[in-house]
């Protein structure tokens, strides 16, 4: 990622709070990181005010086919190999 050298201004003791976190030569890292993060968390904000809805339902057919409540039943009959697996070391237990 390109960098822009700029120039801010802190309180004093806001920098010093910041380099008994992270050092000063670890400052301009933090900044980058919060203000990263406060860039997602106003964008997820302004997204959530919007009216409009995140997805269409021409987009997933297998949910607008038969509903939202039937296709989370679908999901929940199908079984992950995860849970064989379980399923398979009790009944080996069980028979021990």
């Amino acid at each position: 990622m390109a960098t822009l050298r700029t120039h801010i201004v802190l309180p004093v003791e806001l920098a010093e709070d910041i380099d008994k976190l992270v050092g000063p030569r670890g400052r301009s890292a933090f900044l980058v990181q919060t203000a990263e993060a406060e860039i997602r968390r106003r964008k997820l904000l302004a997204f959530l005010a919007k009216d409009t809805p995140a997805w269409k339902e021409e987009g997933h057919p297998e949910i607008a086919e038969n509903g939202a409540a039937a296709w989370v039943h679908q999901l929940r009959r199908v079984q992950s190999p995860r849970q064989s697996q379980l399923e398979r070391l009790q009944e080996e237990t069980d028979r021990r």
